[in-house]
């Protein structure tokens, strides 16, 4: 007989109490002028909602971990299907991103957004009712669409309406989303699974687990339809309604400065895929795209898909090794909060330099240990922590943060899918190539690579990735566009290129 798996009163309570940590980190927050300190809570209310978008990102991607095993029972999966079944979703975030970006360039980012909630759920459903593994196939597929979409919709729509001085904490909200997302439905499929036995858990366990999909999916939708749309896309299709949302976003004095900023931005800008090569935006695509990449290709999902697999190779007993990943879920989630503190206090330049260094010096340390054997004490779970610690912290968020803030407002859209989608093939590279790295040339191996990864994105950090802490969107562009500073200097306290 399955029982509920959580008490709604409970999470709810968690929610307002999680909320008002955040509005009061929001209000003590530096560099926040009287004006737009007293629209904080209505952008930090708004930006959680789009945030949402991020929670079922984490909760579909990781959702098919604990359904697979029973999956696997259920219609007598090989190897080669259970690699084809977990990763469908996968294949469908790379053709998402292409799509969300003319859809919110067309439709307008909330109703892209909308239309993402509509199709997690339908996916929930539908990868929950099948006896057919083509119908399952084709739902998880779709989840992946949703996934893909929402993955640059959901930041883009949180920097379209964040104030500069806060941007990158509000965009970070969206990274804390997807590791809440990955450890709530870590935490249901564990609850699900323990109410009933292993014939009940092949029949109905799994069904249990995709189709919880479908509440947090109603509740974004739900949400969604109270939040306004982005006030850049409103001026881009000559809405003037979008000064009565700045102002209320940021103020009427700043409210009414953005307004005639973005007007200005505005003019004789064309919209095609040759844009993003003109010379004025291929420094910021190639930072971009390079963020995106090297952001998967520096281990993060080998070791979060792979955490139990990886652990087990070093003799650790299997309850020690689901222990041990229950540990790093704790500390991705501790850290991004300590990200969402810093990003704004610190800057962005500075904290990746700072995560992508304490990784790559992680990496080193888990593959002396695996080269060792050094499995007995301590060291290797401290490494693995650590590399953990330093990527929320850095890596995860500031990616997303960055590729929403550094491209002009008619190209955002277009640009932020090309580097999204970059992003997705590297999870497609890491997810397939870590079971053959780990049987053909080791662990150690296997993270010193992921440490030489690191170590080139420390080098590119450095040399190409400028400052944008404070900056508005529009000052931004600006910069850019400034013919004068020309190829600059880019490792400034702020942006000149």
């Amino acid at each position: 007989m399955w029982r509920p798996f959580f008490d709604l009163q409970q999470i709810t309570q968690r929610l307002i109490v999680n909320l008002e940590v955040a509005e009061n980190m929001m209000d003590n927050a530096p560099k926040i002028s009287g004006q737009e300190k007293s629209n904080v809570s209505f952008v930090l209310r708004v930006s959680c909602v789009a945030a949402l978008g991020g929670l079922l990102f984490g909760y579909d991607t990781a959702v098919i971990a604990g359904a697979i095993g029973f999956l696997e029972k259920k219609f007598l999966l090989s190897p080669a299907m259970v690699g084809w079944v977990a990763s469908s979703a996968i294949w469908g975030c790379a053709a998402g991103v292409l799509l969300a970006g003319r859809f919110g360039d067309v439709l307008g980012r909330k109703k892209a957004l909308i239309l993402t909630a509509l199709l997690f759920g339908l996916s929930g459903i539908g990868s929950a009712v099948p006896n057919n593994l083509t119908v399952f196939i084709i739902a998880r597929f779709s989840g992946g669409l949703a996934i893909g979409a929402v993955s640059m919709l959901a930041p883009l729509y949180i920097s379209e309406i964040a104030p500069a001085s806060i941007r990158g904490r509000l965009v970070t909200l969206y990274q804390l989303a997807i590791v809440l997302g990955i450890n709530l439905i870590y935490y249901v499929n564990l609850e699900i699974e323990a109410s009933g036995d292993l014939l009940w858990n092949i029949e109905m366990g799994w069904r249990w687990m995709l189709g919880s999909e479908t509440i947090p999916a109603l509740l974004f939708l739900f949400l969604m339809f109270f939040v306004p749309e982005s006030p850049r896309w409103l001026i881009a299709k000559g809405d003037e309604s979008a000064q009565n949302i700045l102002q209320r976003l940021h103020g009427d004095i700043a409210g009414r400065r953005v307004f005639n900023d973005i007007v200005a931005s505005l003019k004789n800008e064309k919209v095609s895929i040759m844009e993003l090569f003109r010379p004025t935006l291929r420094a910021p695509l190639a930072i971009a795209v390079v963020l995106a990449f090297f952001s998967q290709v520096t281990g993060i999902n080998a070791i979060i898909y792979y955490a139990p697999e990886i652990l087990k190779r070093t003799g650790i007993a299997t309850d020690s090794a689901m222990m041990q990943t229950f540990m790093i879920g704790l500390v991705n989630t501790l850290f991004t909060l300590v990200a969402l503190w810093l990003v704004d206090r610190l800057g962005r330049r500075k904290l990746l330099l700072l995560g992508v260094s304490g990784m790559a010096l992680c990496l080193f340390g888990t593959g002396y240990c695996f080269n060792f054997n050094i499995t007995g004490g301590p060291w290797l779970l401290i490494f693995i922590l650590g590399y953990i610690a330093c990527f929320a912290s850095s890596l995860g968020p500031i990616p997303w943060i960055i590729m929403s803030e550094i491209f002009p407002n008619r190209t955002r859209s277009m640009a932020m899918s090309v580097a999204t989608v970059i992003l997705w093939f590297g999870v497609i590279i890491v997810t397939q190539l870590t079971p053959i790295l780990l049987d053909s040339i080791g662990g150690a191996w296997m993270f010193w690579i992921f440490m030489i990864n690191s170590l080139i994105l420390f080098t590119f950090t450095w040399l190409r990735v400028p400052e944008t802490k404070g900056l508005t969107l529009e000052e931004i562009e600006m910069r850019w566009n400034d013919k004068q500073q020309g190829p600059g200097l880019r490792t400034n306290e702020r942006l000149q290129i």
